[in-house]
């Protein structure tokens, strides 16, 4: 199943699956906003700015979520020898650190009438702030080697070396002292949230979910036509 890929095959799919996903972008990105910014109560300490909660934890999420896809699929690269892996993960790097950086920018934002300033040495921020910089050293790696072989082995070191510190991100607010408070949101556990915010926060992270899917699809398919151009039938 992993030996071969047909860029013809996929590019039918992929080249026309862009304007269905914009269209379910943009409905549930107005959905989201109009819960997220008129129907969601205000917080009783922080008053509106709360608000920001609402892009600021999906775009954290799924700089997580996305950078953790990068190590799997790294790792699957190396054990099925399947250059695809190395693409998908070229195309979703990109989304993934815009919304590292938008999780940084508005955690600042959002830092500064409720801690009182702009940037704090928390240990949440800054291992947000170092997952940034595995990002950038991902991008860049792609962007300086122009052998194949030997940028995807770097790329793949370094995702699954900065995937070390996903973890430390997650558990960060419950092992150090921390401005952070800890989760809301829990899985298996209950969820401290109130569903008037739990809602609008689900919706918005939907739509950033779509916004990045859609950032991967167009990204993917330039690849795909680069490949194309190249006259190669499979990687």
């Amino acid at each position: 199943m992993f030996k071969s890929f047909e860029p013809n095959k996929i590019f039918v799919i992929t080249s026309r699956a862009p304007k269905y996903v914009l269209l379910l972008f943009i409905i549930v990105l107005s959905i989201g906003l109009t819960e997220a910014l008129i129907l969601s109560p205000e917080d009783y300490k922080q008053s509106h700015a709360v608000r920001i909660m609402y892009v600021h934890v999906p775009a954290a999420w799924i700089a997580l979520g996305i950078f953790s896809s990068l190590a799997i699929l790294s790792i699957s690269s190396f054990i099925f020898k399947n250059k695809n892996f190395s693409l998908i993960s070229k195309s979703l790097a990109p989304s993934g650190f815009v919304f590292n950086i938008v999780a940084l920018v508005t955690g600042s934002i959002w830092g500064k009438p409720t801690w009182g300033t702009w940037w704090a040495w928390d240990a949440r921020i800054t291992s947000m702030l170092i997952l940034a910089l595995f990002y950038l050293m991902y991008l860049l790696a792609w962007r300086i080697y122009q052998n194949k072989e030997n940028v995807i082995k770097i790329t793949s070191l370094i995702a699954i070396l900065g995937v070390v510190n996903i973890p430390i991100i997650k558990f960060s607010v419950d092992w150090w002292n921390s401005l952070h408070q800890s989760a809301s949101v829990n899985v298996f556990s209950e969820t401290s949230i109130h569903i008037s915010m739990l809602i609008p926060l689900a919706i918005m992270t939907a739509a950033f979910t779509l916004f990045s899917l859609l950032i991967f699809l167009m990204k993917y398919n330039t690849e795909l036509i680069k490949l194309k151009n190249k006259g190669l039938d499979r990687l």
